[in-house]
């Protein structure tokens, strides 16, 4: 088992290694000066080449081979397996390219930000066209020819497994889903929108309170402000969440606490004990969306966690006046809208389609970064049915693209269908859950998620943890019967039979 000791070690050197390169991502998303773009470049860059060197080194090859070749117990060989896929893709790359990439990654996100403050596309777009470039080329690296879409080697590095076979019927079938009961939705009456402006210090306030309540440990993280929010797990005991607030938005700034606490506490639940093995990491980012999605949605814009919030508001804010019911009609108004982050819950997968649509296009050669502003107006006037009046509301107005995701968006629609599932078969074993959630009591709920999902890790990938839970489910009849449910019932429609 000499192998199996020296495996565990260099895995864990790698786990320290990405921690801190997580760590620096997280400073230069939070509180780096603007001027230490440069510097910190150079940095992720060394840190990510040191990450890729250390795994695609011979010898860790030699030792998953011997490995293979022992007797192990259902731990290790889940670990052997994973790791191998790891890193014969890892193998595949050259140093210099992640290099570069890890360079362009930097550059390009600093661009961005001034480039949305200035709402003006230009002075992004070289930048994003050399992201293009290694982008393709590192697809190209993984064997994207041996694919049967080269989108699918980029797929894989967020949610093994899935294709672009598998997802574009899905998607086409959920889009058709979605605009059938938005026709349904227009022209009715919206239910007010909540205005009422609340200062950013108590909305603070009140995001601690619900993470703590969710069951977010305060004593393993912390929560800040960014440009776009995001999580991201530095070690064993830190999770670092980030989340931003506006005065006269309070239920988009609650939306994407609560929307962080799920990936947070995923984070939290992992198997730690499973460390040196690559088995306490998420099983995908599918899996991880899925868990902030159900927060988010599922139990966030519900009429119960607004019960449980309301008097929590008005503690924080005496002189204003808070009703569960507004608070509910405003989580749940339907519009087709222009920015992702705020769109509501019915319309929110046609953004991801539209995203998924224009990233397999770049990928085959079809988009250059000067072509996506108007790739980007077409498809929004075709899929979401608004055209963005600038680049800031358009194709400027996500991160992930800056920091070199391509092939992450699909996660989010993933992530969704699998929290509907996921929600129903909760409904069943926790007949008490909407009484639980209108009490502020989470416990029982995160303890199923915690049993079914977060300690499962990536022993198996997760299309394997989803259907252990839900069986043959189909989660996007699960995923439209619940917004028939909620929606439908909120303007006052039913679902045509």
């Amino acid at each position: 088992m000499d192998a199996w000791t020296q495996l565990t070690a260099r895995i864990r050197e790698l786990d320290s290694l990405n921690s801190a390169a997580a760590a620096l991502d997280w400073d230069q998303q939070t509180y780096m000066p603007p001027k230490a773009a440069a510097t910190r470049g150079d940095q992720t860059a060394l840190l990510q080449r040191l990450y890729h060197e250390r795994f695609s080194a011979p010898e860790v090859g030699g030792w998953l081979s011997q490995l293979e070749a022992a007797d192990l117990d259902d731990t290790q060989r889940a670990a052997v397996r994973l790791n191998r896929r790891r890193y014969d893709r890892a193998v595949k790359v050259p140093s210099a390219l992640v290099e570069a990439l890890s360079q362009a990654r930097t550059e390009g996100f600093h661009a961005w930000v001034a480039a949305k403050e200035a709402d003006d596309f230009s002075t992004f777009q070289p930048k994003l066209q050399r992201l293009l470039d290694l982008t393709r080329e590192y697809a190209s690296a993984l064997g994207s020819a041996q694919c049967a879409h080269p989108y699918d080697a980029l797929l894989e590095e967020y949610d093994p497994g899935a294709t672009v076979a598998e997802l574009r019927p899905m998607f086409d079938r959920l889009g058709k889903e979605l605009n059938v009961l938005l026709d349904a939705l227009a022209g009715r009456p919206h239910p007010a929108p909540f205005t009422t402006v609340l200062d950013e210090d108590g909305q603070r306030r009140l995001s601690e309170r619900v993470l703590r309540d969710l069951g977010f440990d305060m004593e393993g993280g912390r929560l800040d402000k960014s440009a776009h929010p995001f999580t991201t797990g530095l070690g064993v005991g830190d999770v670092r969440l980030t989340t931003r607030f506006f005065a006269d938005n309070f239920l988009s700034g609650l939306g994407s606490t609560v929307h962080e606490g799920g990936h947070g506490m995923y984070e939290q639940g992992l198997p730690n004990h499973l460390a040196g093995t690559m088995l306490n990491q998420a099983a995908g980012m599918g899996i991880h969306e899925s868990q902030s999605r159900f927060w988010e949605n599922f139990v966030g814009r519900s009429l119960p966690f607004f019960r449980y919030l309301a008097p929590r508001m008005g503690a924080l804010w005496p002189t204003e006046s808070f009703s569960a019911e507004q608070l509910f009609g405003a989580a749940n108004r339907v519009e087709r809208s222009l920015i992702r982050v705020e769109s509501d819950e019915a319309t929110y997968n046609l953004h991801i389609i539209v995203r998924f649509t224009l990233e397999v296009a770049i990928v085959e050669g079809k988009l250059q970064a000067a072509d996506l502003p108007e790739a980007w107006n077409e498809a929004y006037r075709t899929i979401v049915g608004v055209v963005a009046p600038s680049p800031k509301t358009g194709v400027l107005q996500d991160v992930h693209w800056s920091s070199g995701y391509f092939g992450y968006f699909p996660s989010y629609t993933v992530g969704n269908l699998y929290a509907a599932s996921f929600a129903q078969c909760m409904l069943r074993d926790l007949p008490d859950f909407w009484g639980q959630v209108e009490r502020g009591e989470f416990g029982a709920i995160l303890g199923w998620l915690r049993t079914n999902v977060h300690q499962k890790g990536h022993v198996t990938d997760a299309p394997e943890i989803f259907r252990a839970v839900v069986g043959d489910r189909d989660p996007v009849e699960d995923l439209v019967a619940h917004l028939w449910s909620r929606q439908g019932a909120v303007y006052g429609v039913t679902r045509p039979r």
